[in-house]
């Protein structure tokens, strides 16, 4: 029964660590409900829209770094699921005020 507890305590971890490490999304920061709202849909749509744009822009970004654009292609793969997966989370459940954290805290662009 211990060794069932340790391996439930390290799953938990590994789900909450990264939410920990990742920013909230811009519409939290809204004070009336409807605003909030209004703002978790756009976000979302922005997201699901355009989240695909990192496959492109972290390699650019790495290259303009000097780093290896591959590691940054595999970034950008990365962010580009989450962000267009995760815009879809936010579109659909835009009534609801709970925020589901971006990869890189969404896509930055059209602001």
């Amino acid at each position: 029964m211990k060794l069932y507890f340790k391996w439930l305590a390290l799953a938990l971890a590994f789900v909450w660590l990264p939410t920990v490490a990742l920013a909230a999304s811009p519409w939290t920061e809204k004070s009336k409900p409807v605003e909030c709202m209004a703002a978790k849909f756009v976000f979302g749509v922005k997201n699901l829209l355009f989240g695909w744009t990192e496959l492109f822009t972290e390699p650019m970004e790495y290259h303009k770094d000097g780093k290896n654009c591959l590691e940054g292609l595999g970034k950008g793969f990365v962010n580009a699921v989450g962000q267009t997966v995760g815009g879809a989370v936010h579109a659909v459940t835009f009534l609801i005020p709970i925020d589901v954290p971006l990869p890189e805290n969404g896509t930055q662009f059209l602001k």
